[in-house]
């Protein structure tokens, strides 16, 4: 039955997991915004084999469950330290859910650079602008405020995808509930605190990203560099 005595008393146990928590969605994330560009390069390599191949990689990892990924990476790298590597949960958590989350991001900057129109590739090659002006000044800056709300989207999930690195030890507001629960017979209290705490900070960070999102629309006019380009004006 419900105690909120057990409540009171779970709720600083499981906070103590909060910057575990935390540390581990952010790392991890950068982690995936990172890696995405991995997958962006391999799909846009002019060779079928590898496209087919690297897509079909990115299905599988999409398709499978990160928790079972996780154990996989898990319970393989005890083997790691005999051919020199070493790696701790917190690593194979922050990389076995960076990757699995960045097939996803990889896939949102392909979405980006795709809604960028043909005639502004050619028109910024006419302009014989280099090729990191044209990424900074014409391709980037409409590319990527339109992936800021999946972005955040994913942010968000990763966050509350986090918690299930408690199955591989890490400490962080499941794994701490987890053990609140064993030690005092009674776990609804503990996870009825994650889900408050999950709640608590992904509805902020909801609101934020809506606003980054109105923020970056707002600097940057794409009508007004469509028209710079058409005019045959570098922009600024």
């Amino acid at each position: 039955m419900w105690s909120w005595d057990r409540f009171n008393e779970a709720f600083p146990h499981v906070l103590q997991g909060l910057t575990m928590t935390v540390w581990v969605t952010l790392l991890t994330f950068l982690f995936a915004l990172i890696f995405g560009f991995v997958w962006l390069f391999l799909r846009r390599i002019p060779l079928r084999p590898l496209n087919w191949t690297v897509t079909w990689i990115m299905e599988f990892i999409r398709s499978t469950p990160p928790i079972i990924q996780l154990f996989f990476m898990y319970l393989a790298w005890p083997v790691l330290p005999y051919i020199g590597v070493t790696l701790s949960p917190i690593t194979c958590a922050v990389i076995g859910l960076g990757i699995h989350f960045s097939t996803y991001i990889g896939e949102i900057y392909r979405s980006g650079i795709e809604s960028v129109g043909k005639g502004q590739w050619e028109a910024a090659t006419a302009l014989n602008f280099s090729l990191i002006d044209k990424w900074r000044r014409i391709i980037l800056p409409q590319a990527i405020p339109p992936t800021i709300p999946m972005l955040g989207n994913y942010f968000i999930i990763l966050f509350k995808e986090v918690p299930i690195a408690a199955t591989i030890s890490v400490q962080g507001i499941l794994y701490m509930a987890n053990t609140f629960g064993a030690r005092n017979w009674a776990y609804i209290e503990a996870l009825t605190i994650v889900g408050i705490i999950l709640l608590a900070l992904s509805y902020p960070s909801a609101v934020l990203i809506r606003k980054l999102e109105v923020k970056m629309n707002t600097r940057f006019d794409k009508n007004a560099v469509i028209k710079k380009i058409e005019k045959g004006v570098r922009p600024s």
